[in-house]
């Protein structure tokens, strides 16, 4: 059979196009280039007709020596037809285009599902004809609502003038048809065009023309694989909700929301013309059975779910006894204002264990848990027997778990056989499990048939006290913390305390843990944010001495070789430049009378006003640690001791150099040492040659490598399932960052109040990149009306200079302002507008809560903040709102984010 091959592809010199896959061909083959972009192969397959091939195209870099392949939603492109001779024309699909996120599943399988396809010719064989050439057109197009029909239309190619030849969605999202034309010379004209169903209403692409001559043989094939059609209206735009789901409020909960209140939210969300809720993080957080486990970026899985978020009346039936107990607890949690996590934790748990306890026997058998346990056993035993031993030895802390402090899969094994003794203590996990992930399969299955895309969140970190960390510990740097630089957030920095990666250890195996992460997730989500993409780049990482943020470094990082120094006409002293600066008038100023104290116990002066930490105190965790264990006796002594700690915490980061931690003749500049007292006491020459080295470590010298190091991990992540990824980008953005995430299909994170262009005060929604969520606020901030509180002079910038208002600033955010910021975030150019549920209740001044403050989910800065917000209405209350509802239906039609298209 003679194929011939035609794609159009403009390349650089030095640059082939190639194919592969053909059937008996191990290597690619090269293409001959011809005029506009078309390269030609002409290729005789000699092999079984009855058989299929596939094939696919790449891009061979000879200046550079790399290849790139087209974009991956299909990876091979098929061909099951046979005959004498075949010519296929088609197009490259880029990998950096914005009609790519559509072939995500958000897309595809949920807001332009095609439930019900329309066979509407017979695509599996050819069509041929004597003296005729039969022609099979298709395109790819997601962009279609359900009543609505992809066609082409062709002028002049047959004997009647114009026709429309309805295509197939049998194999959505690429639509096609058959047909036999018998003038296979001539050039035709053609456009193709949405059809409505019902009206026949014909809507044509925004194309001058296309132009095809179906140049084969009588008795031939002739295929036109056509790319990208061009809508006549501007691009696909939608909204959001983002909301948490323990802050949901429902009389069937529990003093917390639960996943099935998930279900009137997505009601509502549709009920309104919202298209996302976007949750944060879901993950079981239990290590301690305290507040400190509402941090929900603490995972102790990556896989379980966190037991808080069952419905206890869906699990099996309890007695009329334990039942009255449960409505009556019910009733008093969920009157609180916020959530109790360790009352509702503890009492969920009892009432666990009570219905496992009635269910057991007849739960091990049913067939769908079987099956469930059967695909996730990898994670589920390990997990389990965790759970199991960390209640055993009080603390998930596995250093203190004796002989089961390094992972066995043999012991787990054994543990999770039905006839081990404390089986029963096992197999509740399996249990727990299963139902969150029948609850949570419900809601995911509901929002797909209602058009909702649910929206998870990736945290960047695990907790050192997990079962990833027990079960494969040499994928983590365990004697590193995971945190950020100082930015918007904190002054001082995060530090998040999570172990950091070990990458080199993950690429062995092509990053399976992160591929088997995101397809788990990928069973209820069908879009998720990654949290902190920055660090895919570079971590900030922190050693585990230290404890305040900004005395990490990033890794990987180009460091400041000693030489560099003296290249700069600075005379590199250690002990200046990477030791505490500690002098006698900076004691006195932040020690005041208790200076003396404070030396003598703290310090040893090693030359007149100089000083150095004792060694049992010169590092933050040994500082920490001595007031941890110091007595106090009253208010007045807590305060006092409380400001000496954080007074000498500080001065442990009087530093300018961090020393590398594998070369001793390498440094970091540690960040914003311009506002230290040993940046400020240097020559003033000094200090400009440091300022120097410090621009080019944080903003030059290190982007190539931080680009590279993207450009290998991410895809492991964005190539793992077809989920919509989202980025959050913010904090000390390298320059890179947005290149990367373009050339990945990943939206960035617009906050208005945290603008990307440094010399501006706020972001302009009107000038957001089309990929990109936009937002005014997110769970780390304060919401809009309390953002607005904050600072009045800040405020009436806002006024003047975004809403173009020249009054006096309200001191209260009135609904009027309120309503315009979300206006501006509707008409942004962004694809997604998500807000949080905060900022929607804040346009209507009678369902809006009457002190914002109390709407914080987060404080970035607090690294045991307590996670316990809850809306202050119910979901019931909310799907009523009919001033509400009509008004964020109006504001969505209005600005075009209510329409499929």
């Amino acid at each position: 059979m003679k194929v011939t091959f035609k794609i159009n592809y403009r390349t650089c010199y030095g640059q082939q196009i190639a194919i592969e896959g053909l059937p008996g061909k191990e290597s690619p083959i090269i293409l001959s280039p011809k005029n506009d972009g078309d390269w030609i192969l002409e290729h005789q397959l000699d092999y079984d007709s009855e058989k299929s091939f596939q094939y696919r195209y790449l891009m061979i870099d000879n200046n550079v020596g790399t290849t790139l392949y087209e974009f991956g939603w299909r990876t091979f492109r098929p061909v099951k037809y046979q005959p004498e001779e075949i010519f296929i024309h088609e197009y490259w699909k880029p990998t950096v285009s914005p009609l790519n996120t559509m072939y995500s599943s958000a897309f595809k399988s949920v807001i332009f599902n095609r439930k019900n396809r329309d066979k509407i010719q017979h695509l599996t064989s050819p069509q041929i004809e004597d003296g005729k050439v039969s022609v099979r057109v298709s395109i790819p197009l997601v962009r279609v609502k359900p009543e609505h029909y992809v066609a082409v239309k062709f002028v002049g190619l047959m004997p009647e003038n114009d026709i429309i030849v309805p295509l197939s969605d049998e194999n959505f999202p690429v639509w096609s048809a058959e047909f036999v034309i018998d003038k296979p010379t001539q050039y035709s004209e053609y456009k193709y065009c949405i059809c409505n169903k019902s009206t026949g209403r014909v809507v044509l692409e925004e194309y001058l023309s296309r132009y095809f001559q179906p140049t084969v043989g009588v008795n031939g094939f002739y295929f036109l694989n056509d790319e990208d059609f061009k809508f006549p209206r501007y691009p696909w735009k939608g909204a959001g909700v983002a909301v948490p789901v323990f802050s949901l409020r429902s009389t069937d909960g529990m003093g917390v929301g639960e996943f099935l209140d998930l279900i009137k939210l997505i009601d509502w969300a549709k009920s309104v013309g919202l298209r996302m809720i976007q949750l944060l993080p879901v993950n079981d957080t239990v290590q301690t059975h305290t507040y400190t486990d509402s941090y929900p970026y603490g995972c102790v899985s990556v896989f379980a779910l966190h037991p808080i978020y069952l419905r206890v009346s869906e699990m099996g039936i309890l007695s009329d006894e334990v039942n009255d107990s449960y409505i009556s607890h019910k009733a008093e949690l969920n009157a609180l204002e916020k959530i109790d996590y360790e009352v509702v934790m503890n009492l969920k748990s009892r009432l666990f264990k009570i219905i496992y306890d009635s269910n057991k026997h007849a739960f091990l058998q049913e067939p769908e848990y079987q099956k469930f346990y059967e695909n996730n056993q990898q994670w589920l035993k390990s997990y389990a027997v965790f759970s199991y031993l960390r209640d055993l030895y009080g603390t998930a802390d596995t250093s203190k778990w004796g002989k089961y402090s390094v992972y066995s899969q043999s012991v787990v094994d054994e543990f999770c056989k039905p006839e081990y003794e404390r089986f029963d203590d096992i197999a509740i996990h399996f249990f727990i499990q299963y139902h969150l992930h029948l609850q949570l399969k419900k809601v995911s299955d509901y929002a797909r048939e209602n058009g909702i895309v649910l929206k998870g969140d990736i945290p960047i970190g695990i907790s050192r006290n997990s079962v990833d960390a027990w079960v494969k510990p040499q994928l983590y740097h365990l004697d590193l913390q995971a945190g950020a630089p100082p930015d918007d957030f904190s002054d001082d920095g995060q530090n998040w305390g999570f172990p950091t990666y070990n990458w080199d250890e993950m690429a062995k195996d092509n990053y399976a843990w992160w591929r088997a992460r995101l397809k788990k997730m990928s069973e209820y989500f069908d879009a998720y944010r990654i949290d902190h993409i920055l660090g895919f780049f570079r971590i900030w990482s922190i050693s585990t001495s230290q404890i305040r943020g900004i005395m990490g470094v990033f890794n990987p990082v180009m460091p400041i070789d000693r030489k560099e120094f003296s290249d700069k006409g600075i005379n590199f002293s250690f002990d200046r430049f990477c030791k505490p600066y500690i002098r006698e008038h900076i004691l006195r100023k932040l020690f005041d009378e208790d200076t003396g104290y404070v030396k003598h116990l703290f310090f040893d002066e090693y030359a007149q006003g100089c000083f150095n930490f004792k060694e049992e105190f010169n590092t933050q965790q040994k500082i920490e640690g001595y007031f941890k264990v110091l007595g106090v006796s009253g208010p007045e002594d807590l305060l006092k001791f409380q400001k000496m700690k954080q007074s000498l915490l500080y001065l442990a980061t009087e530093v300018l150099f961090i020393p590398d931690d594998k070369n001793p003749d390498k440094f970091h500049p540690r960040h914003s040492l311009f506002k230290t007292y040993s940046f400020k006491e240097l020559d003033p020459n000094v200090r400009q040659a440091v300022s120097d080295l410090y621009n080019d470590y944080y903003y030059h010298r290190s982007e190539g490598l931080w680009k590279r190091q993207a450009e290998i991990k991410l895809p492991a992540l964005t190539n793992s399932t077809e989920m919509l990824v989202c980025g959050e980008d913010l904090g000390m953005i390298p320059a890179c960052v947005p290149e990367v995430m373009k050339e990945l299909n990943i939206l960035s994170l617009e906050i208005q109040r945290m603008p990307k262009e440094p010399r501006v005060e706020f972001g302009r929604p009107a000038s957001y990149p089309y990929l990109s969520v936009a937002t005014p606020s997110s769970h780390d901030t304060s919401n809009i009306r309390a953002w607005w509180e904050e600072d009045r002079a800040r405020s009436q910038r806002f006024l003047n200079n975004m809403l173009g208002q020249n009054r006096a600033v309200p001191y209260f955010c009135e609904v009027s302002v309120v309503k315009e910021i979300i206006f501006q975030h509707l008409y942004s150019p962004a694809m997604w507008a998500v807000f949080p549920i905060q900022d929607l209740l804040g346009m209507d001044e009678l369902l809006r809560h009457p002190k914002p403050q109390e709407e914080r989910i987060n404080v970035p800065s607090e690294s045991n903040h307590y996670w316990r917000y809850r809306c202050h209405i119910s979901t019931d209350t909310l799907l009523a709102a009919t001033a509400l509802n009509g008004l964020i239906s109006s504001m969505l039609h209005m600005s075009g984010r209510d329409d499929a298209y």
